[in-house]
């Protein structure tokens, strides 16, 4: 079945099919960086750190950084939850994170003084809310004690919230303290979903904390939903998806649940006989587009949407929206630098990894190193291939002259493999192929995983190594 999928005069049309969508999909990154993070190694150091932060010093400038906190504690366990996190009522051990989470801040300010201009912030987790006012309080003045922020109308600082755990004062006061865009995660309005995954969230704690931002004067309010949890079919999304559209947020998010229970051990407290079929979750990636662009949402990619009015998609017009650990940003220019127990910086032409336990990452501060475990240092071939994975993520098309006067390539021959498999998919109808440009079509954008996994050099490698192990990553649909 294939249902062409018109938002209207703001956006492409989307264009589902689910016999391709059931003949392509596999299992592919999500290209939150390039190369992925499953290549970093532990040859790659505080030391190669140092020296990325003092290339991009070198070659002067001065670009905005933006900034990432991890905080990784929450109150209760979520079945389904991939992320880093601790779970624990014990306050105190929020305590000395933080008291850990401050020194690091201030070494990364130490290195970056004179260009530490932050544009963007964003914390996550775990919970981050899971700190107290106080805390949070002490956090921020820290952390403008050793960066200088870009004015409230010009910064775009987000925090991800757990309505369950914040009330209407806190809310305001999370304003108070100079955050401007809120994230929170709602997963399924369905009580028996929402029972099935251990989050009772009540319908109307978060539209209360969706009417709190909005009286506080957030510029956004962003809502994640999962598809494929147990319990959910297309009746139940589909009153979800009316509960969500009446309370207008600005983003919406909408994950493919990936059940991975071998690597994530909370997963394998979830009913496998309640989870609903493979068709199933198509009918509802489906509904969930139709009706979110109908709805006059953009579709920005991925499992972004947003109104047309919201940064993202000006964006994504203007041809500047970037894609990091965060997912969609609009801040392309930006190193990005993290800050907390398995957080992930990008700085100049390097990744880098913090250690994901809270006492190697106490170790590490105690001697004065930053906590980074492991990380990679891209080559040519890698930056170069990082740009197409970008443009083709963020923009569905890729200029191929441009690419030739910005390295020393040409284009067709240097990715002539390449360009072979491309070829099959143009026959598939998800992209055209010209003699500047490479343009992905409607029925592509959903693929658009399957699309750069062509140009992901270290994936093909390791497909073709004869003991390779299997791969860790979620289906791109």
């Amino acid at each position: 079945m294939t249902q062409s999928l018109h938002p209207g005069p703001a956006s492409p049309a989307i264009e589902f099919d689910a016999a391709l969508i059931g003949k392509l999909s596999q299992l592919g990154p999500r290209y939150t960086s390039y190369p992925t993070a499953d290549r970093f190694t532990e040859s790659f150091g505080y030391r190669d750190y140092l020296q990325a932060v003092a290339a991009v010093r070198r070659v002067g400038g001065r670009h905005p950084l933006s900034l990432y906190v991890h905080i990784p504690f929450c109150q209760s366990l979520c079945y389904y939850c991939a992320c880093n996190k601790i779970i624990t009522r014990d306050r105190s051990k929020a305590e000395t994170y933080l008291g850990y989470l401050k020194r690091e801040i201030e070494m990364q300010g130490q290195l970056f003084a004179g260009a530490n201009q932050i544009e963007q912030l964003h914390f996550g987790g775990g919970t981050p809310t899971y700190f107290s006012d106080a805390q949070m309080d002490e956090l921020m003045r820290h952390l403008r004690r050793w960066f200088s922020f870009a004015p409230d109308a010009i910064g775009e600082y987000s925090i991800e919230i757990d309505p369950r755990t914040v009330d209407r004062e806190r809310i305001h006061k999370l304003r108070r303290q100079g955050f401007n865009r809120l994230s929170m995660g709602v997963q399924d309005f369905d009580p028996d979903v929402q029972a099935a995954v251990n989050r009772i969230q009540p319908e109307s704690m978060t539209l209360d904390a969706i009417a709190a931002a909005r009286e506080a004067g957030f510029r956004s309010v962003s809502i994640d939903l999962i598809y494929g949890l147990p319990k959910q079919n297309v009746i139940s999304m589909g009153t979800t998806l009316s509960k969500v559209i009446a309370a207008d947020p600005d983003r919406i998010s909408i994950y493919n649940y990936a059940h991975m229970p071998h690597l994530f051990k909370s997963q394998g407290l979830i009913d496998e006989a309640a989870m609903p079929s493979a068709q199933a979750k198509l009918d509802m990636l489906a509904l969930c587009i139709r009706r979110l662009t109908r709805a006059g949402y953009v579709y920005i990619g991925m499992d972004h949407f947003a109104k047309p009015t919201d940064d993202l998609a000006i964006a994504q017009g203007q041809g500047r929206l970037h894609r990091n650990f965060q997912g969609y940003s609009t801040h392309a220019d930006a190193d990005l630098v993290s800050c907390g127990v398995s957080a992930i910086s990008s700085v100049g032409t390097t990744y880098s990894q913090n250690v994901k336990t809270l006492s190697a990452y106490y170790n590490h501060l105690d001697k004065n190193d930053l906590p980074i475990a492991r990380g990679i240092k891209l080559g040519m071939d890698d930056v170069l291939r990082r740009s197409i994975i970008q443009m083709l993520m963020c923009n569905f098309e890729l200029s191929m002259p441009s690419l030739e006067q910005a390295y020393p390539i040409t284009f067709a021959s240097y990715f002539a493999a390449e360009m072979e498999k491309l070829r099959g998919f143009e026959q598939d109808g998800l992209l055209e192929i010209d003699d500047k440009w490479i343009t992905v079509s409607p029925k592509g954008r959903l693929l658009i995983r399957n699309i750069c996994m062509v140009f992901d050099r270290h994936l093909n490698e390791r497909r073709a190594e004869p003991q390779a192990a299997p791969l860790r990553y979620s289906k791109t649909i």
